[in-house]
């Protein structure tokens, strides 16, 4: 059988770091939001090789107006798709440059409502989840390659499930809903770490015995 819901969200949080909620480097709600615009389609590791240099300059929406879409490119040229995440970004902090910008900058509290959030440039409804959730604790399910493959894996959404909003949906009506607010930072590490896409870390896996997954490694 598959790994229960409930018992998943139980069990795999005593052998994860709960207290880190996201393993992208940033300085402030700001940077947090950059961040996450640059990790799409790429890992967060070299994401993190790019941003303290880049924060370093630019950790506010004006700074990051005065470093220019070519400055910035010349700072993420390494991360996929770079050209358009620099568009998006500097249209995200021209969007957002307007009153005192402090290094410990905070979105205005408007933008703490998905749907203001994704008229942002750059703000997709997964950047969005993923921004409310690790920033504020909303109960919201960014769908990442981790969280659509293990969702998948253990049989809680089937081949009709077939883009990250499905998923999304389909999660928030099987996971009780006092695990929202963790499904994201759970499957996510567990994806990366332990779960893999190829040859599943299964003798290390705190729920190896729920589950029954097609692919899993043999014990």
């Amino acid at each position: 059988m598959a790994p229960n819901p409930e018992i998943y969200f139980k069990e795999m949080p005593k052998h994860l770091d709960m207290t880190t909620r996201s393993e992208l480097y940033s300085t402030n709600e700001f940077t947090f939001a950059v961040a996450v615009i640059l990790s799409a389609q790429a890992t967060d590791k070299k994401v993190n090789e790019v941003t303290p240099a880049l924060f370093a300059i630019a950790d506010t929406p004006e700074k990051m107006l005065d470093l220019g879409e070519e400055g910035l490119k010349k700072h993420i040229k390494v991360i996929s798709f770079f050209n358009n995440k620099a568009k998006n970004i500097i249209g995200l902090a021209s969007a957002l440059n307007h009153g005192a910008q402090s290094p410990d900058y905070k979105f205005p509290l408007k933008y703490h409502d998905v749907d203001e959030l994704m008229k942002l440039p750059g703000i997709g409804r997964k950047t969005a989840n993923v921004v409310m959730n690790v920033l504020w604790g909303a109960p919201m399910v960014g769908v990442d390659t981790h969280v659509f493959r293990l969702s998948h894996r253990f049989g809680w959404t089937d081949k009709n499930d077939n883009t990250p909003d499905k998923v999304e949906r389909k999660l928030l009506k099987i996971v009780p809903k006092k695990y929202h607010g963790m499904v994201n930072h759970v499957m996510v590490l567990h994806g990366r770490y332990i779960c893999k896409a190829l040859r599943p870390k299964c003798a290390d896996c705190p729920v190896a015995r729920f589950c029954d997954a097609a692919d899993k490694s043999i014990l």
